[in-house]
């Protein structure tokens, strides 16, 4: 398993989201790319962000901030999601030197589109499911739809993703602790890559998530700000359960 650490961009600044609410967001830095380069330095390879304005109105709006991150922080892998619903955002995305383009809202609104584009990108496309309770949530998590989720994670485990990512919106923000139970399940329930996030919080969560051998990563956002989780200390312990 290994450490994902986040960046959520409003405005062009660091924030966090107290499950999911626009209106509840706390603002921890104020230059994303000096973040970038800090988790680079405690040893992560991978760096997750989210647009959380291209979330909300359906199209990319920090790319400017997007592309300062990549230029910064050299040799992150990244993967980036939040507004991305038509093709040409997905190779703009990419053509900045991002790894992988994730992938929620129009999945879920159109799955025909979506996997012809999970074709066409074959090994650059993440797919996030976002759930309160079993059903997924869209929209910058504004719209709860009737879809359950392994349902669908299902039927995308046929086309040629990369990953899933599975975010429990009750425990996203709040440092409550992980769905373990529920994220376990739906990597049990395909043959994809299933990364954690969502209330991600302590060493103890990161042993627990661990421990399952079907988690394939986890991404830790707020605990990373707030100090209730050291990077590389997190790291350490996902290279001795390796």
């Amino acid at each position: 398993m290994y450490i994902i650490p986040a960046i959520d961009l409003l405005g062009g600044r660091c924030v966090r989201l107290v499950q999911g609410e626009y209106n509840r967001y706390i603002n921890y830095e104020d230059s994303p790319a000096k973040k970038a380069i800090e988790f680079k330095q405690a040893g992560a390879d991978w760096l997750h962000i989210i647009d959380l304005d291209g979330a909300k109105i359906g199209k990319c709006v920090n790319i400017d901030a997007i592309r300062d991150i990549v230029q910064s922080a050299k040799g992150l892998k990244i993967q980036v999601g939040g507004g991305i619903r038509d093709r040409d955002s997905i190779t703009k995305i990419l053509d900045m030197g991002v790894t992988r383009v994730i992938l929620g809202t129009k999945a879920v609104s159109d799955f025909e589109w979506f996997s012809a584009v999970a074709k066409e990108f074959a090994g650059k496309i993440v797919l996030s499911l976002d759930a309160r309770g079993s059903k997924i949530a869209t929209n910058g998590w504004k719209k709860d739809s009737e879809l359950e989720i392994i349902e669908l994670a299902k039927k995308a485990a046929q086309l040629p993703l990369t990953a899933i990512i599975y975010t429990d919106i009750n425990k996203d923000g709040m440092l409550a602790g992980p769905n373990i139970e529920r994220t376990k399940a739906l990597a049990e329930a395909v043959n994809l890559p299933v990364i954690a996030a969502g209330g991600v919080t302590t060493i103890d969560d990161i042993q627990k998530l661990a421990e399952t051998k079907v988690i394939s990563a986890a991404i830790v956002g707020r605990a990373l700000y707030e100090g209730t989780m050291n990077l590389a200390e997190a790291i350490k312990i996902c290279t001795k359960n390796a």
